[in-house]
């Protein structure tokens, strides 16, 4: 394949996705493990949609074909905006409460089973209200938040080349 070419940008955007996914979880198992940041329901579940990102995206690389790269990106983008709506209900509603038991974060982490499963790295070890942290003065959430909403660019740029 010639260098420069759509299916190369397609494969960085795609590649830089994952692995921008997988940072943002590598970051937040920092924060718990080594500087005991204790998640809540809806850290655990912004997490899980960062695996998913870069389980769509890796999807995208391996199902080398116009259907394949559709699907993902779309994953992708349906993705990223799930994960804009729950760092903003973390911020603004969760955060507030002093109860993350029955919310749909909560709800969806124990149907997923992946609490049980992975419990060091998708169980639910504080409040939302005691989970609060920032890194320079920006909250963790909104630190998502960016990531999430750069991910849904990527994806839409990857859906609108593919025109």
């Amino acid at each position: 394949m010639r260098r420069g070419t759509r299916r190369d940008s397609t494969d960085l955007l795609l590649g830089a996705s994952a692995a921008a996914a997988l940072a943002a979880l590598a970051s937040a198992l920092v924060s718990q493990h080594v500087f005991d940041v204790l998640p809540c329901a809806w850290c655990v579940l912004l997490r899980l949609i960062f695996v998913a990102i870069a389980a769509a995206a890796l999807l995208g690389l391996a199902w080398r074909s116009t259907l394949g790269l559709r699907l993902s990106t779309l994953a992708m983008l349906a993705l990223a905006g799930c994960g804009i709506a729950a760092a903003l209900w973390l911020h603004f509603v969760a955060a507030k409460s002093a109860s993350c038991n029955l919310t749909l974060a909560d709800r969806v982490m124990t149907a997923s089973g992946l609490d049980g499963l992975l419990p060091q790295v998708f169980a639910a070890y504080a409040s939302c209200a005691d989970a609060q942290a920032t890194l320079f003065g920006v909250a963790y959430e909104f630190w998502a938040l960016a990531l999430f909403v750069l991910l849904g660019a990527a994806a839409w740029r990857l859906l609108r080349q593919r025109r």
